[in-house]
């Protein structure tokens, strides 16, 4: 056995053994496998694939295929974002600014020229859908 069958051995192992550890002391009896476990496993698919890492984790297959999709899908482009900053060179009016918005059916490009920041941070919230 080589160096890199026995290191992914070793990792499938690993997962195996935190996966049988959180069956012995979850809280109680159907209780959800952790999301890092379930992410460990789906790391693994990639090397042993589906059918083999399923069976060694006793995991169920067409789970274990639901999670590993939900992987390999972009995350949905409706997630809003969680910090967004506007920055500006100077306090005063700019030459000009473009904003872009971009949505699952189309994009909005907003060219605005010769706006003031408190106007901007204004048409900001509205965008943003925040109270103004």
């Amino acid at each position: 056995m080589d160096t890199t069958t026995s290191e992914r051995s070793g990792r499938i192992d690993g997962v195996r053994q935190r996966l049988e550890r959180w069956r012995r002391t979850r809280p109680y009896p159907r209780a959800p496998i952790p999301d890092t476990i379930w992410a460990a496993a789906v790391g693994l698919v990639g090397q042993h694939g589906l059918y083999r890492t399923a069976r060694r984790l006793r995991l169920d297959y067409a789970t274990l295929k639901q999670h590993v999709e939900a992987a390999d899908r972009p995350q949905r482009a409706g997630t809003p974002a969680g910090f967004v900053e506007l920055a500006a060179p100077h306090p005063s009016m700019g030459d000009g600014c473009v904003i872009e918005l971009q949505g699952p059916r189309a994009t909005v490009r907003l060219q605005l020229t010769r706006l003031a920041l408190a106007d901007l941070a204004h048409l900001s919230r509205l965008l943003a859908g925040a109270d103004a």
